[in-house]
């Protein structure tokens, strides 16, 4: 009828033919509602079958939606979530694409990141022109500076592309779109026993693992075959007898 405003017609949130962050998109548009407040159990249970549909949702905030947390809202419950507003329309065939990020970089940059990772591949360890311990390939290791997708929280409030050193080989085979999540980590290392807390800050510090004996005896068992494993376990009982 004229003068009613028109309903903006949009595809089902169930139809698979989507991705998942697209169905999360459209969730947010037809379960929600702009200004609404959702939880996370909400969330999974409309995706029952979608293991990682809180990152789906938070790589959402790249095409510029906001979706607040208790972080960005006091008022917000930790398990609680804000669709706030709505960005680009990903559904659309060309919308859902991700934005590009600024390639260049300053040669005062490079050589920073180089020297704060300490000239090292943070994806494989490896040291500018050395040898890589498998073998694979003639070529010295070369290392250039790629940009990493951080996930600042398990609530995926913050999300930032940091500079990092990779090896040629680690940036061909990881991608650009590598991520870390910075949040999950931190849960991890805050569920360390004050021992191993300490004893990771020491890592930290050096930049390297130390491996105990008793860790240096199981990297090299779990290369044996059965047979010899199984008389390493047998000397085991026998030495405990």
């Amino acid at each position: 009828m004229f003068g009613e405003a028109l309903v903006e017609e949009i595809p089902s949130y169930r139809d698979k033919k989507f991705g998942t962050m697209v169905r999360a998109a459209l969730w947010l548009l037809a379960e929600v509602g702009e200004g609404e407040v959702f939880t996370k159990a909400e969330l999974r249970e409309a995706f029952p079958d979608v293991a990682q549909i809180d990152r789906r949702l938070r790589d959402l905030r790249d095409h510029g939606w906001r979706i607040d947390t208790s972080r960005d809202d006091p008022s917000l419950l930790q398990q609680e979530q804000r669709f706030v507003t709505r960005g680009a329309d990903v559904w659309i065939p060309g919308k859902s694409k991700a934005p590009k990020h600024k390639s260049s970089l300053t040669a005062a940059q490079r050589a920073k990141v180089l020297h704060d990772d300490n000239y090292l591949c943070r994806s494989c360890g490896v040291g500018a022109g050395e040898a890589y311990e498998d073998g694979g390939g003639i070529d010295l290791a070369k290392l250039n500076v790629s940009r990493r997708k951080v996930l600042h929280s398990d609530e995926g409030d913050a999300v930032e592309y940091q500079l990092v050193t990779e090896c040629k080989r680690c940036g061909t085979g990881g991608g650009p779109d590598r991520e870390v999540d910075l949040g999950a980590l931190l849960e991890l290392v805050e569920a360390l026993s004050p021992l191993e807390q300490r004893l990771f800050a020491k890592w930290i510090d050096a930049d390297q693992r130390t491996f105990s004996p008793i860790e240096k005896v199981w990297g090299i068992y779990r290369t044996l075959p059965q047979e010899s494993r199984s008389e390493v376990a047998q000397a085991i009982d026998d030495m405990a007898g």
